[in-house]
């Protein structure tokens, strides 16, 4: 179905301005159908839909409670809803694999893989796979680097929380925590955790491996928590392209002068600072040491962030939406997406900003497909003076 999204206010790289928008056969494009559907965004903000390059939320889905599980389907297609409803059009969700038994263990990594492969063309958002591998998970490389052979461009993360659990000095605040995500008791994690982290000596020569062979197999790949811009070089050496949750301003400052980009957490911005006592997502906005925004651990955080940076740090609509749509797409390696422009895919979203501290997704396009239309009074056929409910 072709569309004409009419009287909205459109976002493009020079400014919000009156425009109409034409889709047909799921790309935006600078012709008309006089056959196409009208969408009424009258009142309305029109602009790119958001990209969202690191994701966990959906782990809430899986396990509400410690020891509380859904089946996997149930919980991928409730993500899918609150993706939509949240303006995500496009989502790497973030599949931590661990060398912990449990939420975040290979056996239930191979679950969530399989079961998005299952229904993915059932799910209304572009739902993608960032595989986040802990370092340490060395008997898991091997099948991970198999799924990325039939992921198209998925993201490939280098992680490494267990240097930090081991010496970091916070396992007596802690451990509970990461104890009963796991199933085990207190005691019995720490054991795990020395245990694995007497292999050490082993990790740097799986991470080189593992860099190689995901390129190889078209992922595009990022290091995660890099604490020093020693690390940014390393990693970037290997192919990493992006830093993603850089600890230090001064790791994401070597990344932005050498052109990459640096992905923080929305949530960060939303709530003021971050809930670890990392790096001020705001401040590092404002000082240019960000050029991505991820929803983290709430779906919500990326829109509502956006808003917050130009009501509270006076940044430019514009550059504030790039930070979760078109650099976001860039940093993903998805050049079909992410603005407003002739050719590129229809993801669009329509925002009701009456209230810019609570904006409102109306209605959502995916590939130019109207997957959600809160008002249900938008959408007409040409000559009809009376709505259609979608």
């Amino acid at each position: 179905m072709n569309w004409q999204i009419l009287g909205g206010r459109v976002l493009s790289d020079r400014g919000i301005k009156f425009d109409d928008v034409s889709i047909v056969e799921g790309k935006i494009t600078s012709r008309n159908d006089i056959d196409a559907q009208i969408f009424n965004a009258s009142g309305h903000l029109v602009l790119p839909g958001i990209v969202d390059v690191h994701g966990d939320a959906f782990e809430r889905q899986i396990q509400p409670r410690p020891g509380v599980e859904f089946e996997l389907d149930l919980a991928l297609f409730e993500t899918d809803r609150q993706l939509i409803s949240n303006g995500i059009t496009t989502a790497f969700h973030g599949l931590t694999i661990s060398w912990e038994p449990g939420l975040r263990s290979i056996e239930n990594g191979r679950k969530f893989f399989d079961t998005l492969r299952q229904i993915r063309r059932r799910l209304l958002c572009d739902n993608r796979l960032h595989i986040r591998w802990e370092t340490y998970a060395l008997e898991a490389l091997d099948e991970l680097l198999e799924w990325l052979k039939s992921e198209e461009q998925a993201i490939f993360a280098f992680n490494d929380h267990t240097t930090s659990m081991a010496i970091g000095g916070k396992q007596r605040e802690n451990l509970t925590q990461w104890a009963s995500r796991s199933g085990l008791s207190p005691e019995g994690y720490l054991a795990r955790l020395n245990s694995v982290f007497s292999r050490r000596e082993e990790v740097a020569k799986s991470i080189k491996r593992a860099a190689s062979a995901a390129l190889e197999r078209g992922a595009v790949v990022f290091a995660h928590d890099e604490a020093s811009p020693a690390e940014r070089i390393k990693f970037r050496g290997l192919g990493a392209v992006a830093s993603e949750f850089p600890t230090t301003s001064d790791t994401a400052r070597v990344a932005r002068e050498a052109g990459e980009h640096t992905i923080l957490g929305a949530p960060n911005v939303v709530r003021g600072g971050s809930h670890t006592g990392a790096l001020n997502a705001g401040e590092a906005v404002t000082e240019g040491l960000c050029s991505v925004l991820a929803s983290d651990y709430y779906y919500p955080s990326q829109l509502i962030a956006a808003f917050k940076l130009v009501s509270e740090r006076n940044i430019d609509f514009v550059d504030a939406w790039n930070l979760i749509s078109k650099n976001a797409a860039e940093a993903a390696g998805l050049s079909d997406r992410g603005e407003l422009l002739p050719g590129k895919r229809a993801d669009i979203i329509i925002v009701n900003d009456d209230y810019p501290a609570s904006p409102q997704v109306v209605a959502v396009f995916v590939e130019g497909r109207l997957v959600l239309d809160r008002g249900n009074q938008h959408a007409q056929r040409p000559g009809s003076d009376t709505a259609s409910s979608f």
